[in-house]
C-alpha cells in the first residue's frame, strides 16, 4: 500500500487520539483525574471474626416459643381433614368382630374382653383386723431396736461359736419340750390322732433321741407340728382377733395373749426350781429362736412397710394353723411357707420371764 506525501499529515493527526488513549490504558501507576471515579473495590466480610450462634442455647432461651409453635403444627394437623382412607380404617377399627357379634347374639351384650362378666371375681386377701396399729407400730419399733443391739448380735455370735450340729440338737431339743403342750391341745380341739403322734413323738425322741438332741422321729415318719392354745380358742370358735404386738413377744392376736396364759402350766421349762439353770435355758432357747429368723431378714429389710409385711404374713399363717383341721393333707392351693411350722417360729411361752408356779421352799 502506498502513501502519499499529501496524505501523511492528514494519516497522523487521525492516529494521535488512538495512540493517547493507549497510553493513558497503559499507566496503571497514574494518578487519576479529580474528575474521574476511583475504582471501588468488593467488601469481603471474614467470617472467621464473628461468633458461631448456639441453636441449642437459644433454643433453651425461649421454650415458650417452642411450644407455640408445636401447639400451632397440632391446631393445622387437627385442622386439616382426614383422608377417606384413614376413616375407613377408623371405621374397620371400631366395627365389632364376628366373634364379639356371636358373643352378642348369644348373651344379649357386647364383649368386652376386659372386664368379662362370665370370669370370677379376682382374688382379695383378707385384710388384717388392726385397730390398735398407732401403738402396735411403736412396739414393733421397740422390738426391732432390741433386736439390733442384742439380739442379732449373740445369734451371730452363737452361730460363729457353736458348730452347726450342735446348733441342731439345740433346736430339736427344745422343739421336742414343746410336744407334750401341742399333745394336749390336739386332744383339746378333737384330733386324738395327732395328739397321739405328737406324744409317741416326745417319747421316741426324749428316749432313743437321748433327751431330743437326735430326731428319729422324723426318720420313721412321725409329723412335727406345732399346737397352741391359742390355736385351740380359735377351733372353740374365736375366729376373728384383733392384731397385737407385744413387747419382747413379737406378734400376736388378743386371742393368742389369753392363749399364752393358757399354756404357761403347762410349759416344761417354767417347772424348774433352779433359776440360774431356767433362765440359762429360756435364753438359749431365745438365741437359737433368732438364728431361725435370719433366713427372713433379708426379705423384711427389702419391704416398703415391714411392719405391714410382718403382721399380715403373721395373720394369714396363724389363720392357716387355726383352720388346718378343715383342709386337704393333699391341697396344693396352700403356700409351701404355710405349711411349715419351723420356717416361722414364734416366741414361745417357755421363755416368759415369770417365776414358777412351784416356788421353791
Amino acid at each position: 500500500m502506498s502513501v502519499s506525501l499529501r496524505t501523511l499529515p492528514r494519516l497522523c493527526l487521525l492516529l494521535l487520539p488512538t495512540l493517547l488513549l493507549a497510553a493513558c490504558a497503559s499507566g496503571g501507576g497514574a494518578r487519576p483525574s479529580a474528575t474521574e471515579a476511583p475504582a471501588v473495590a468488593p467488601h469481603v466480610v471474614d467470617t472467621s471474626a464473628v461468633p458461631a450462634v448456639d441453636t441449642t442455647a437459644a433454643a433453651a432461651i425461649d421454650p415458650a416459643l417452642e411450644a407455640s409453635e408445636a401447639a400451632t403444627q397440632a391446631s393445622d394437623l387437627a385442622a386439616e381433614p382426614p383422608t377417606a382412607d384413614a376413616a375407613q380404617a377408623d371405621v374397620a377399627a371400631t366395627a365389632p368382630t364376628e366373634a364379639e357379634l356371636d358373643y352378642a347374639a348369644i348373651y344379649g351384650a357386647p364383649y368386652d374382653p376386659v372386664a368379662d362378666p362370665s370370669l370370677p371375681a379376682p382374688a382379695q386377701l383378707p385384710g388384717s383386723y388392726d385397730p390398735w396399729e398407732k401403738w402396735n407400730r411403736k412396739v414393733h419399733r421397740f422390738n426391732n431396736a432390741v433386736d439390733r443391739t442384742i439380739a442379732t448380735p449373740l445369734a451371730r455370735a452363737y452361730m460363729k461359736v457353736v458348730p452347726r450340729p450342735v446348733r441342731l440338737g439345740v433346736g430339736n431339743f427344745f422343739n421336742n419340750l414343746g410336744q407334750p403342750v401341742s399333745a394336749l391341745n390336739a386332744l383339746l380341739q378333737g384330733r386324738p390322732g395327732q395328739a397321739g403322734q405328737s406324744l409317741g413323738r416326745f417319747l421316741l425322741n426324749a428316749t432313743i433321741g437321748i433327751g431330743g438332741i437326735f430326731d428319729p422321729a422324723t426318720a420313721v415318719n412321725i409329723p412335727n407340728r406345732s399346737e397352741d392354745f391359742g390355736q385351740t380358742l380359735g377351733v372353740w370358735g374365736w375366729k376373728n382377733s384383733r392384731y397385737v404386738e407385744l413387747p419382747l413377744f413379737g406378734p400376736r392376736t388378743l386371742r393368742d395373749t389369753f392363749g399364752l396364759v393358757g399354756d404357761a402350766p403347762l410349759s416344761p421349762t417354767r417347772q424348774i426350781e433352779d433359776d440360774g439353770t431356767r433362765y440359762f435355758l429360756q435364753g438359749l432357747q431365745l438365741v437359737d429362736l433368732r438364728t431361725q429368723l435370719f433366713a427372713v431378714d433379708a426379705m423384711r429389710q427389702g419391704a416398703a412397710d415391714e411392719y405391714a409385711l410382718v403382721r399380715d404374713a403373721w395373720m394369714q399363717r396363724r389363720n392357716y394353723q387355726i383352720q388346718a383341721d378343715r383342709r386337704s393333707e393333699e391341697d396344693e392351693e396352700l403356700p409351701d411357707y404355710l405349711r411349715d411350722d419351723e420356717a416361722h417360729p414364734t416366741v414361745p411361752v417357755d421363755v416368759m420371764p415369770i417365776v414358777p408356779l412351784s416356788p421353791t421352799p
